[in-house]
This record gives structure tokens, C-alpha cells and sequence, in this order.
């Protein structure tokens, strides 16, 4: 495949990573998480979210959302979430399968604003309705932006007090942080967050999520419902050695620093091209941008990404940790070609 724009999962591991791989595969280890490797990225997440912090490694990030909504939720139960959420969109109907409902909600550059949600709650307590229990809010959203401390803090607090446990799909989280200037502590422990999606494909790893369980009410039963999903790794020192170098190096500073700083470079240099039109603010690694149909096919022929929406040309451009400056410059030199003929 070219290099481009589609995503993040499609970039190489990151070589610290894969470094981190090799150490372990020179010699046997106990196995289903009983390993040092496991112990040491147990410890690295707790440093990171607290003290509290239960982790449970999986191997993609479908199961990861999916197995954390089960933790907290019964079969009559749902989940608020918005329509663009990856829950909603791409995970094949996995949560209601496994989970629970999801009441999908509008929402504003993939945001959900706290009236909206406070609107779901209309038929709670009518039998004929599935009933809401999780909220779930995926930081940065599917269209790049973030939520902001105040905005979480307000949802939760809402939230609790409506028997409602807040869930957080970080894919990206560590992109997050960078954008709003704050720990991930701060963003979820401190807030009130009871359960994040911790991911760790699109951030330079081989493969492996993790699910952060902060509510220690919550905890309880994670185990078991991970081992029924056959998502317990036997070999889980090969997932947790990346997870443990990643976070307790501060890889993962430079990782969305650099995938941050890139894709801001890329929505600077297109903002002044005539004939294309920026759709969402640049607030993580994602740049949202329509570009006129017969532009897109050329741009394509050199450079790989998705079309986000078919009928506007609405186009998503994500940069990762190995996007370089001369492939951004080739990519907006070509769009300018094309705006000047």
C-alpha cells in the first residue's frame, strides 16, 4: 500500500515497540497474565490513572468497548452514544449482540451536548423501553475533536447522578491529552470516568487494547466475562511489553506529538487553497476536509484516504507517528496544483 492518509492502524509498528516484543522472545514466561511484563504495565497504567486502576488486556478494540459495556450492563439495558460513535458505525452490531442496546444521539462535530443526553432519559422507567445505563463518549471523537475536562465533568457528574455509569473510547486517547495539555488522570480518574477503551493499534502498537476499569465497583466480574469472549491472551506478555514501554517511557508523548503537530501542519496548509472547504476543527490527528470530486481520484492515484462522506466529497486525512513533512507538502502541493488548473 502507498503511503497516505487512511489511518492509523495502517502505519508500522512503532521500532521501540517492536523492540519491546523482541525482548520478550528470548526465554518462557508464566502465561495468561501471570508474567512480569503483565505486572509492569499493570503498574505503568495505575502511575498514569491511579492507584484503582484494573487492567484487562484484549486483542482489538471491537472487544475492548464491547466487553466494557458488558461489565456494566444488563440485557434490557443501553447505551447513549452518538451516531457516529465507532460503536455505532463500525463494530457490525458487536455491542447489541454482546451488550446491550445503543440509543444513538445527534451531535455536534461528534460531540453529544449534556441537553441531548439529559433528552434520552424521556421514558426511563417504562417497561417498553430498553433503559439507559452507560453513557459513552469516545475522546477525541470519530471527527477529531475533544471533549473538554469541563464538558466531561459535567456529563458525569449528570450522569451519577442518574444512575448512569461514563465510558470512554480512547483509541486515541494519549491524543487527547496532548491537545487539551493534561494527564490522563486528570481527564478520566479525577472526573469521575468509571471504564476507558485504552487503545493501542492506532497508536504505534502491533496489536492489543486494554480495558481501564477505574471504578472499583465495577471490577468485579471483567475477568470471567473476558475469558467468555475468548479474548484472554495466553501469551499476554507480548501485548503488555508494548503497553508497558509505550507508557512508561512517555512514548506515547512523542507519538501524539508528532501525529498532532503533523496533522496540524496539514489542515494549516489547506486552509489557504482555494476550492477545498476544512469541515471540522483540527483537534487531534484527523483533518475533515471536502474536496471537489474530480480532485479526489488524481489525489488518490499518489496518495491513500477514505472518503468520509460519499455525497459532500467530505474526505478524512489521518496522520500518524511516522508522517513525515515531505509527504504532507507533497500531498497539499498536488491539491494546490489541481486549485490552480
Amino acid at each position: 500500500m502507498m503511503l497516505g492518509f487512511g489511518s492509523d492502524n495502517h502505519s508500522a509498528i512503532h521500532p521501540e515497540l517492536m523492540q519491546a516484543i523482541q525482548k520478550c522472545n528470548v526465554e518462557h514466561a508464566p502465561s495468561y497474565g501471570t508474567d512480569e511484563q503483565t505486572e509492569l504495565a499493570n503498574s505503568a497504567f495505575k502511575k498514569l490513572f491511579g492507584p484503582q486502576t484494573k487492567t484487562y488486556f484484549v486483542f482489538n478494540g471491537t472487544a475492548c468497548n464491547v466487553l466494557a459495556l458488558k461489565s456494566m450492563m444488563k440485557t434490557h439495558e443501553s447505551v447513549l452514544c452518538s451516531t457516529v460513535s465507532h460503536l455505532n458505525m463500525d463494530e457490525c452490531g458487536a455491542p447489541e449482540f454482546f451488550a446491550g442496546k445503543l440509543l444513538t444521539l445527534p451531535h455536534t462535530h461528534g460531540k453529544i451536548s449534556l441537553e441531548t443526553l439529559k433528552s434520552a432519559l424521556i421514558r426511563k422507567g417504562d417497561q417498553h423501553y430498553s433503559q439507559p445505563r452507560v453513557v459513552s463518549l469516545t475522546q477525541p471523537t470519530e471527527l477529531g475533536t475533544c471533549y473538554s475536562l469541563a464538558e466531561i465533568k459535567a456529563i458525569v457528574d449528570w450522569a451519577h447522578s442518574e444512575n448512569l455509569f461514563v465510558h470512554i473510547d480512547g483509541a486515541r486517547l494519549a491524543n487527547a491529552v496532548h491537545y487539551l495539555k493534561t494527564t490522563f488522570k486528570e481527564m478520566t480518574t479525577d472526573l469521575g470516568v468509571d471504564i476507558v477503551s485504552f487503545g493501542g493499534t492506532k497508536n504505534g502498537l502491533m496489536m492489543g487494547e486494554a480495558i481501564l476499569v477505574l471504578n472499583p465497583n465495577l471490577a468485579n466480574d471483567l475477568k470471567y466475562i473476558r475469558k467468555q469472549a475468548a479474548q484472554l491472551p495466553s501469551k499476554t506478555r507480548f501485548i503488555a511489553a508494548q503497553f508497558n514501554t509505550y507508557l512508561s517511557t512517555e512514548l506515547y508523548k512523542k507519538i501524539s506529538a508528532h501525529s498532532c503537530d503533523k496533522a496540524e501542519r496539514l489542515h494549516s496548509k489547506l486552509k489557504d487553497i482555494s476550492g477545498v472547504e476544512l469541515t471540522a476543527p483540527r483537534q487531534s490527528n484527523a483533518v475533515f476536509v471536502k474536496i471537489p470530486q474530480p480532485w479526489i481520484k488524481i489525489l488518490r492515484e499518489n496518495f491513500f484516504f477514505y472518503v468520509w462522506d460519499e455525497t459532500t466529497f467530505e474526505c478524512r486525512l489521518m496522520t500518524t507517528w511516522d508522517t513525515t513533512e515531505n509527504q504532507i507538502d507533497a500531498f497539499t502541493d498536488l491539491v494546490q496544483s489541481l486549485a490552480l488548473k
